[in-house]
This record gives C-alpha cells, sequence and structure tokens, in this order.
C-alpha cells in the first residue's frame, strides 16, 4: 500500500514551510533523500516471527530489479517485471537452484511503492525455517538486513510520508483500541500535518509581511498598530490552541496515561491494581507494608491505554519512621513514580477515613505539578466519606473489591484525557508532537507581547520564525539524524 504526502511528496519551491528571508539551506530530508535512496538494499519479514499460514519476506532498494532473476528464475522475472503490483504465482529458489518454497510475489517499482525505490515482496508459507532461507538468499546476493523502522524511514527520506505520518504508521499498528486505530489511520491520511503546515503557512505570511514592513521604516509607516495584523495573531492563537487540545487528545489515546495508585497502606491500592488489570497482578494481604516495589501494569480501560503503577503504602509518620529500609526505599520509589506521572489517583479507606485525613497530610509533599484525583474505596463497608468533604479535587467513590464505582472512575479518566465522549475527530499524535505545539505557543506568545508594546519588530519576526521552525520539526521539515534514529527505533522490523 502506498501512501502520499499531504504535500504531495518532496518540499520545494511552492512548499508552506518555505521561509520569506532569503538565504535558507534546502530541508534537510531532501540531503537525506539523495544520498539514502542510492546505498543498499535491505531485506526483513514483514510478518511477525513464529509459524503461520503465510510470511512476508520484503526487499527495498535499487538492487531489487537486478536480484528478480536470481531469486524467481529468468523465466518468472520477466513476467514479474511486466506485471508490476500484480500478484505473480512464483518459485524461490536458494544459491544451489534448488527449490525453497511455491508462492506469490508482489513487486512495485520505482518511485510507486511505499518506499520510493523499487519494492519485491515474497509471500511463502509461514514457517520461521523458510523465511530465514529467503532472507539468507536476498543477503547472499547483496542485500543486508533493515533496522527497525527503516522502510517506512526511507518512506519519509524519500518524499512518500512526512515524519507525522510516518510515526502515525507506528501508531496504527501498535493501537490498543479501535479508536486508537482511527486516530491513527486520521493522521496518516494527513489530517494532522495538513493542520500543522496551515499554520506554519499563517505564520510565515505574518512573517513576510512584518520582515517586508522592516524594510520600508524609512516611510515611517507604523505597521504594528495595523488592527489587522492583531486580529491575525489572535486568529492564530485560537487554532493553535485548538490544535495543542487536539495533539494532548491524541497523544493520551495514541500513548496513553501514566497513572500511579499512591495512599496510605492497606488503603485498597493493590486491590484496585487487580480490579483494573482483570488479574492477580499484586499480592494482596490484610498485613500493611505488603507492596514494597513499584508494579506496573498495562491496561486498555474504556479504550484509554493506561500504565498503572501500583506504589509501596505512604506512612503518616514519613518513611524515616520506618526502621525497615526495604519499605522506606519502596516510598522513596513510590514518591519518585508520582513525579513522572500524568496523574495520581490517592486511595482514601473510606470507611476508617472519611474525613480524608491521609489526603490532608499528604498533599504538601506530593509533585505539585501532577493532577490528583481522590479515590474514596471500600464503599462496600457502609461507612464512606462525608457527603460535604471540603476538597477541592476529583473525587470518585468505588469499592475496588466489588468493582463497584469502576465505570464512574474510567469515565473520569477519560474526561481526564480530554477524550469524554468524543473521538471522531482525535488525531494520533505523540509526546514530542504535544511538547513542539508548546513550544510554538510559548513564541507565538512572545509574539503577541510584543506586538502589543508596537516595539522590537526584528524580534517579533525572530518569534514567529522559530515559532515556525518547531512546526516544521512535526512534520520533519527540520529533524536531525538523532530524532530519526528516536523514532524509527520504536518501530517493528520489516515495516
Amino acid at each position: 500500500m502506498e501512501y502520499q504526502s499531504p504535500r504531495g511528496g518532496g518540499a520545494g519551491a511552492g512548499d508552506p514551510l518555505t521561509l520569506p528571508a532569503a538565504g535558507r539551506s534546502p530541508p534537510m530530508r531532501q540531503s537525506q533523500s539523495k544520498s539514502h535512496s542510492s546505498l543498499d538494499t535491505i531485506v526483513a519479514a514483514a510478518t511477525p516471527p513464529g509459524r503461520g499460514g503465510v510470511a512476508i519476506v520484503r526487499l527495498s532498494g535499487d538492487a531489487v530489479p537486478r536480484l528478480l532473476g536470481d531469486l524467481l528464475g529468468e523465466a518468472t522475472a520477466a513476467h514479474v517485471r511486466a506485471s508490476p503490483r500484480s500478484a505473480v504465482h512464483a518459485s524461490f529458489y536458494d544459491a544451489a537452484g534448488e527449490l525453497v518454497d511455491k508462492g506469490l510475489v508482489l513487486y512495485f517499482p520505482a518511485p510507486h511503492s511505499y518506499t520510493g525505490e523499487p519494492v519485491l515482496e515474497l509471500q511463502a508459507h509461514g514457517g520461521p525455517v523458510i523465511v530465514e532461507q529467503l532472507i539468507t538468499r536476498a543477503l547472499a546476493l547483496g542485500a543486508r538486513r533493515a533496522r527497525a523502522g527503516e522502510f517506512t524511514e526511507r518512506a519519509y527520506l524519500n518524499g512518500k510520508l512526512d515524519l507525522a505520518q510516518a510515526e502515525a504508521v507506528a501508531s496504527l499498528i501498535d493501537a490498543a483500541s479501535v479508536a486508537a486505530a482511527r486516530a491513527a489511520l486520521r493522521s496518516l491520511e494527513g489530517e494532522f500535518s495538513r493542520q500543522v503546515l496551515a499554520l506554519a503557512e499563517r505564520i510565515g505570511e505574518l512573517r513576510a509581511y512584518i520582515e517586508a514592513a522592516i524594510d520600508f521604516t524609512e516611510e515611517q509607516i507604523d505597521f504594528l498598530s495595523d488592527p489587522a495584523l492583531v486580529r491575525r495573531l489572535s486568529s492564530l492563537e485560537q487554532d493553535l490552541a485548538s490544535l495543542q487540545s487536539a495533539s494532548r487528545r491524541g497523544r493520551a489515546l495514541t500513548e496513553g496515561l501514566s497513572v500511579v495508585i499512591a495512599g496510605r497502606p492497606n488503603a485498597g491500592k493493590s486491590t484496585l491494581l487487580n480490579r483494573l488489570a482483570g488479574h492477580e497482578a499484586a499480592i494482596v494481604t490484610p498485613e500493611p507494608g505488603t507492596t514494597r516495589d513499584v508494579l506496573r501494569e498495562r491496561i486498555v480501560l474504556d479504550g484509554l491505554p493506561l500504565t498503572l503503577l501500583d506504589t509501596a503504602g505512604l506512612r503518616a509518620d514519613g518513611p524515616q519512621a520506618s526502621a525497615d529500609p526495604i519499605e522506606r526505599e519502596g516510598m522513596r520509589r513510590a514518591r519518585e513514580a508520582m513525579g513522572r506521572a500524568d496523574r495520581i489517583l490517592f486511595v482514601i479507606d473510606a470507611s476508617a477515613d472519611p474525613q480524608a485525613r491521609a489526603w490532608r497530610e499528604e498533599r504538601s509533599s506530593l509533585p505539585a505539578g501532577v493532577p490528583v484525583t481522590l479515590v474514596l474505596n471500600k464503599s462496600d463497608l457502609g461507612r464512606g466519606a462525608a457527603d460535604d468533604l471540603d476538597v477541592l479535587l476529583p473525587t470518585v467513590r468505588i469499592s475496588a473489591l466489588t468493582g463497584s464505582g469502576l465505570a464512574a472512575l474510567a469515565a473520569h479518566l477519560r474526561e481526564a484525557a480530554g477524550l469524554g465522549d468524543v473521538e471522531g475527530g482525535v488525531l494520533s499524535a505523540r509526546a514530542r508532537h504535544v511538547e513542539a505545539l508548546a513550544r510554538v505557543g510559548a513564541h507565538v506568545g512572545e509574539a503577541r507581547v510584543l506586538l502589543a508594546a508596537r516595539r522590537a519588530p526584528e524580534l517579533l519576526a525572530e518569534e514567529l520564525r522559530i515559532a515556525q521552525q518547531a512546526l516544521g520539526e512535526i512534520v520533519g521539515e527540520e529533524s536531525s539524524e538523532a530524532l530519526l534514529g528516536r523514532i524509527f527505533s520504536s518501530f517493528c522490523i520489516g515495516k
């Protein structure tokens, strides 16, 4: 299957991210593509390891047309070359001319392929021995084993996908829910990239106007007081805020939330983890301090991927009051985990602590930037927290033992992730996209401050330039080898 960039592939003179200032070097991706596509031919299994009905071995590179005869025999190779993008029945041979297997062949000439290079897919019986024989034959003919994500990396470098679309490929493969898969598909089709590029184009137009006006200051034109300029910048900020909100929702749907379950010993933290995980992930006993280390469980709760972390109980008198060094280390790790979390579920034994004293005693020691939800547990005992509980926090009443209230907890976590009941417009996004948009927002905000003060137009233009550059990082117009390495190393081999 072939995917196209929302810009039609390749950066050029009409690229909306092209800066108006003269002397800008061409996008890094152009030079990478020119040198990378002519390097070597790669091979890998494109199906999961193990036994199966069918396995696919994929090759990509300039040498693929030359290898057809050695892999398939000259007669079949000629048929394959004459029937691109059509399934052809073929026999696969080793170096001695012995038959390895029979199956189907699909040949995609450049540039009309997933990678933009000549691509060959061998569909054989799904045994690991057969797969390795086919790969070994390709290696003997001069190919090399592909790195993780290298096929998609070449698609990006050759202009078939932008970087956000390439990441959406991995998100689609890793999707933990139908909603996540649909969001990834929308981003793969280019919707997220189109919105990013549209913002970048508008910022570029503002930059062009400001930089052009700077050259005519001798005419004493107070262009910074132009109401239309203020309106355009304000409208841009509103659309940016909307995209930031969508990207945060997309990131939650794609990567999920890291949620720490914290509280006093015996509040029911491990019972809650087990109930949400659907199996006995943590040991539960009446003895306080059973959980010593941080336990992690990856689950999907009502379509929302979650990494749940069960932690050691936090004692009222602090970790140093414990004589047990293991318990002290467990509490230290609990606080460390909370500092890295997206949200803390602070579990209260509502039957023993109806006024949530444990929360009041701990709140000053919890990380300031991490939102907290109070989970009032053990409602099945009939002695819950007071209805007028004076706590300015989201509060959910549950029974981890019976499962009562867990639907409300799931709805609350979806709402906290920004998903709510709306999924139709969610796009797949990742943490780096959210961070890049935050930088864009900071620089556009600084531009607004400079515009309001009607001073330093050069600085105003520079803030917009940096904002535009940050948008370029999302789709890959501004990228580095280190960034590409981090992104594509997370892909599966063969994709």
